[in-house]
This record gives C-alpha cells, structure tokens and sequence, in this order.
C-alpha cells in the first residue's frame, strides 16, 4: 500500500527497462490504469485478485478486470496476503486459477517461516504449498517466487547458498524444469549481484528496495550481468 499519481510520474521518469530482462511493476489497484498508461519499457501487474470472476464481494477485484485494464501479471499467495488476511492454500489456489482463466500470469508466491525453518521443515513446508496449487494444466508456464517469511522486510536475507539451495528444491518439484523460479527475501542492490548468479535463482520478487528508482535500476542492471 504504497504510491501516489506522483510517485508513478516519477518511475516513469526514472526506471529504466533493459533489453533481456523482463521488469514488470506491481502499483497498488488503485493506479494500475494510471501505470499501465504513464510507465513503457515494463509490464505491469497486479498485487491480488479474487477467485471469482463477479459477484458480490464489497472491495474486491476480478482477474478479469485487471486484464481488461491491462495488467499482465498477479501476485498469489504472498507471504503478507497469507499471515494478514489468513489466506489458505485452497484460497491461492482459486486465485493461481481465476488469473489463469483471465489470461493474467499468476506468481505463485511460497515459503516458510523462521519457527518451520529452526525445525528443520523449509523444504516440505514449500513443497506442500507448491503442491495445493500446481497440478495438472495449471502447472505449466508456471513462475514461482521463495519468500523466506523471516527474511522480508526485517534485513534479514538468506545466503546465496540458503536461496539456491530452496530455489534448486523447488525446480526438482516442477514439471517444466525451465521455470522461472525468483527470490523475494529482501532483495537490495547491494545483495542481488550475488543472488542472480546462483544458477536456480532467476531473477528478484523485490520489495522495499522498488519503492525508489535508483535502487530498483540497480537491481535491474544486476539482473542484466
């Protein structure tokens, strides 16, 4: 829930897209028409969608929409939409599913917390909410982004070998082992050089660290090197 008309002005101003590394920008609901118009050189998606495609649900918005407003990509089960708004995996699997009826394409967002990692059970705690939610169709094309839910927002961040070693997990679980597989542990421009060279680990699902163009180009350029 950040952003203002103005504050899109400005990345239109200042973000720069680069050729062979796919930037797409998540705006708050409210400003998606206002990015999709002002911001070229980069995709725009959506932070949520219901899983339904109408009804009666006060404040939500259809996958649907976002397409027709120009959207092409939305965030599902987040680790923030998990623990505050006590999404469930069958929750996010209805939304990976109404985004890929709409024609958006969902990032399935997994990971675990520090209490399931301390036990020893990272891997199967992602495995399983891998699991509620690809199977059959929907499993192809898939983007999967790991939030270690103890290394967002906090400055923690995991080692490039705790990352790859998840990110390397999670592609053995895949059935299309080309999948885009992104980290999202409070990814900088100080720490992305490093994550982007290990070989699972495709690209950044980057948080605080967008809110301010200079440090996203610089996660841009380290995605591109």
């Amino acid at each position: 829930m950040h952003g203002s008309r103005s504050r899109i002005e400005e990345f239109a101003r200042s973000v720069e897209g680069r050729e062979g590394v796919d930037v797409v920008l998540f705006p708050p609901a409210a400003y998606l028409s206002l990015a999709v118009e002002r911001l070229e050189g980069v995709q725009i998606g959506v932070q949520n969608v219901h899983g339904e495609e109408a009804g009666a649900y006060t404040g939500e918005i259809a996958a649907e929409m976002a397409e027709e407003l120009g959207a092409r990509y939305v965030l599902v089960g987040h680790s923030e939409r998990r623990r505050l708004f006590c999404e469930t995996d069958d929750v996010v699997a209805a939304k990976y599913r109404a985004a890929v009826r709409a024609g958006l394409i969902p990032i399935l967002c997994v990971g675990e917390t520090l209490e399931e990692r301390r036990q020893g059970r990272e891997g199967a705690v992602v495995l399983s909410q891998l699991d509620a939610v690809l199977n059959g169709s929907t499993a192809a094309g898939a983007i999967v982004a790991y939030e270690p839910v103890w290394a967002i927002g906090t400055g923690e961040t995991a080692t490039p070998a705790q990352a790859q070693a998840m990110h390397a997990t999670i592609r053995g679980a895949l059935p299309d082992r080309d999948a885009c597989i992104l980290y999202g542990g409070s990814v900088t421009a100080e720490n992305a050089g490093a994550l982007f060279a290990e070989d699972d680990i495709d690209g950044g699902l980057v948080g605080g660290a967008s809110l301010e163009p200079a440090s996203f180009n610089a996660i841009i350029y380290a995605a591109d090197h």
